[in-house]
């Protein structure tokens, strides 16, 4: 498989790591990245032959959330546009969500947005020590929407009514407080931890692994058809919004947000 916003390597045991690549980018979730994660999901995650699959970001960031500019052409897209793109994402989610074979998340640097949806669909996820984390939607105007599903499934309500709204930016113990990855680790020892997730899942039937993740996901909280469509719906209302277009164009700008406090670090 070769794409141009991923980093694929397959070793003999049959793990696949793939990297989001787009480094100079800080990995941000680009209209092809999402394409591009949906069909490794339904093919590389689909396959029996493969037995973990460890998520990563290139460069100095895990993933930084949706792309600013795929943003602002929804905001100046139809509404239709906007309802397809916004399902474009939503439906990556979910097939990183419900793949078979078990995703194990490796962060650093920093998770933000979209890129706190991407370690909550992970199966676990460990965190590097000093890992920068933050929903910062609502700083832009905007909301997570179709990553919420996932969060809370993740974290539970009360935690992530704690984070969900404020933009709060914390860091990787407090992630694992809240649910988000298992643990932090030191740089010096995520190889270790990640090879410690990865091993056991070489001793283990593929076909049933899949079939386990699949009976948990159907016992566990609902994100179904109409979950989806719901936050699907929101997210266009919010695009549509004036606060999510001044927000954004005021980032894009590098100029504060109006309801940025007067000295506050934007």
């Amino acid at each position: 498989m070769n794409y141009d916003t991923l980093d694929i390597r397959m070793d003999g045991r049959g793990v696949a790591y793939v990297a989001l690549n787009v480094p100079d980018k800080r990995n941000a979730l680009s209209a092809q990245m999402i394409a591009e994660l949906t069909e490794m999901a339904q093919t590389l995650g689909a396959e029996t032959t493969t037995r973990a699959v460890v998520l990563s970001g290139a460069g100095k960031v895990f993933c930084a959330g949706g792309d600013l500019n795929w943003m602002k052409a929804q905001i100046e897209a139809d509404r239709v546009t906007r309802m397809a793109e916004a399902r474009k994402l939503a439906e990556m989610l979910n097939a990183l969500n419900e793949m078979p074979s078990p995703l194990i998340g490796r962060i650093h640097g920093g998770a933000f947005g979209g890129g706190v949806g991407m370690a909550c669909v992970c199966d676990i996820a460990i965190a590097e020590a000093g890992t920068k984390f933050g929903l910062t939607e609502t700083r832009l105007g905007l909301i997570p929407a179709t990553i919420g599903p996932y969060v809370l499934a993740r974290m539970g309500e009360g935690n992530a009514r704690r984070v969900f709204m404020s933009a709060r930016l914390f860091e990787a113990d407090e992630a694992a407080e809240l649910g988000i990855v298992a643990r932090a680790v030191a740089h010096d020892a995520m190889d270790a931890a990640i090879e410690a997730e990865v091993a056991p899942y070489l001793s283990v039937a593929p076909e049933a692994v899949g079939a386990a993740k699949a009976l948990a996901r159907a016992l566990g909280p609902r994100i179904d058809a109409e979950v989806i469509d719901d936050t699907i719906r929101r997210l266009a209302d919010t695009w549509e919004g004036e606060e999510a277009a001044h927000g954004i164009e005021a980032f894009l700008n590098k100029t504060p947000a109006r309801w940025i406090e007067q000295g506050e670090d934007q």
